[in-house]
């Protein structure tokens, strides 16, 4: 079994750390709350007064802290991991902060000697409490490989994001996705309600259809993603349908902010030139957008018709 330090007790650490302890491995924990400190003492661990204390001789130290300035803290400042830790060592921040700021802790660890790499989790609370996280590892094939054993005691799955600071870059992505996706699906849900349309028949439908299965596994892995841009669903319609669903809206005095914002993005896309290609084609124009260059051509429009 391993010998770890736990730095960061709060509503996720808590749990995870209390799940190394269950599968029998060494730990010192540290947080600023001596009462987080004092629950896992009582399972077993070794309570320590700072993080460099909880960092000695340890072969893991975790981090799950709220900031990225909480992690360089505890790194790098007075009493923290590096004045005791072993060159051996592996530092990891398994924190949801910035990318940028991953980049360079992961740079200063290095320069000083120390191995760092970063895992952020996904799922909830509730996950840490039954050790069935998702475990998001960013770090070169052999801190991954090293790193394994100790993360599947705190998760059941376990994807190798693609080297050193990816794991954070995809929780990024996943969250972002999910924290928008969140508001427009409350605005559709309240245009549901508006209409007299029963949750239940909107459930039913949209569980089987991009609206609830989401566009990256449906209408791009389909279209754009394979460089079809050939309209199952054109940006014309897509935009006379959208414009439809906020007319009505706006007529029933239902907020829909997401939703003006999306149709904008269509009508950008129907000015490039993009009306009579597939949906999908979304992702291009906002590449496009974005000054990046498009990795799709353009689909040939028969003039004609």
């Amino acid at each position: 079994m391993a010998v770890i330090a736990f730095i960061g007790l709060g509503q996720m650490g808590l749990p995870m750390a209390g799940n190394l302890l269950r599968q029998g491995h060494r730990l010192s924990v540290f947080d600023v709350n001596p009462a987080a400190v004092q629950r896992l003492a009582e399972q077993g661990a070794q309570p320590a007064v700072s993080a460099a204390q909880a960092a000695e001789g340890a072969e893991f130290v975790i981090t799950m802290l709220p900031h990225g300035d909480s992690v360089r803290s505890v790194l790098f400042g007075e009493q923290g991991v590096c004045e005791t830790l072993s060159p051996q060592a592996l530092v990891i921040d398994m924190s949801t902060i910035h990318p940028l700021q991953t980049d360079r802790l992961i740079a200063d660890m290095r320069a000083r000697g120390f191995e760092l790499m970063d895992v952020p989790v996904g799922r909830t609370s509730d996950h840490a409490v039954a050790g069935t996280l998702l475990l998001l590892a960013g770090g070169s094939r052999e801190q991954v490989a090293r790193a394994t054993p100790i993360l599947m005691a705190m998760g059941n799955e376990l994807v190798n994001a693609g080297g050193p600071g990816m794991g954070i870059r995809v929780k990024l992505i996943n969250n972002y996705m999910s924290i928008a996706l969140n508001a427009l699906s409350a605005e559709a849900a309240v245009l549901c309600e508006a209409l007299g349309l029963p949750f239940e028949v909107a459930l039913r439908v949209m569980s089987g259809t991009p609206a609830g299965k989401g566009h990256f596994t449906t209408s791009w892995s389909n279209k754009v993603l394979k460089g079809d841009l050939t309209p199952s669903f054109m940006i014309d319609l897509a935009h006379k349908d959208l414009g439809i669903a906020l007319d009505v809206a706006s007529q029933l005095q239902v907020p829909m902010p997401l939703g003006a914002a999306s149709r904008e993005v269509y009508s950008q896309a129907r000015a490039a030139g993009r009306g009579r290609e597939d949906w999908s084609a979304l992702l291009e124009q906002v590449r496009a957008s974005a000054g990046r260059p498009t990795q799709v051509k353009t689909f040939p429009l028969d003039k004609g018709k």
